[in-house]
Formats: structure tokens, sequence, C-alpha cells
């Protein structure tokens, strides 16, 4: 369930990611999961280092954590993903 749990974050954050970040990012959807799960990981960690990973009732700091990894991961994903296409000029 853990794993099942992780994509559906993943994707959602990816998506949420993907629609904050201006211009239009060329990853498919499979990529956008993944860079979702490693922004939810970096986010994770970050809450972590800084004393915020668990708090009493929902976790804000940490889910805008995890949301702004996610938008650095799609960011630096997109370019990495255009540079390895060849599509290297963006309208």
């Amino acid at each position: 369930m853990g794993w099942l749990w992780a994509i559906i974050v993943g994707l959602v954050l990816g998506v949420i990611a993907r629609a904050i970040l201006p211009g239009k990012q060329d990853i498919p959807l499979w990529l956008t999961v993944v860079i979702g799960i490693l922004g939810s990981i970096l986010g994770n960690a970050v809450a972590g280092w800084i004393g915020v990973e668990d708090t009493k009732g929902i976790d804000w700091i940490r889910h805008v954590l995890q949301l702004a990894g996610a938008v650095a991961v799609v960011a630096v994903g997109d370019m990495a993903w255009q540079a390895i296409r060849g599509n290297r000029q963006r309208t």
C-alpha cells in the first residue's frame, strides 16, 4: 500500500508543480509522477533537517516543503528531459 500511496502523492505533487511553473513542461506523465515522488522525498528530508517533520495535526509546513521540492525537481527535470530529447529551444 505504501508504494501506491507514493505514486498517488507523486502524481498530485508533480501535476501541481507543473501548474505552478510558468510555461509548458514537455515531460511525460510517468516522469511527472517520478519527479513528484522525488520532490516529496526532498521536502520530507528538508522538513527533518529543520525539525518540522512531525507536528500535531496537519503537517502544513512539511506539505509546503514537499511541494517546493517538487517544483524545484520539475524545473530541473524538465530542463534535463529537454536536453536528453534534443529540444533545447523553448517557446
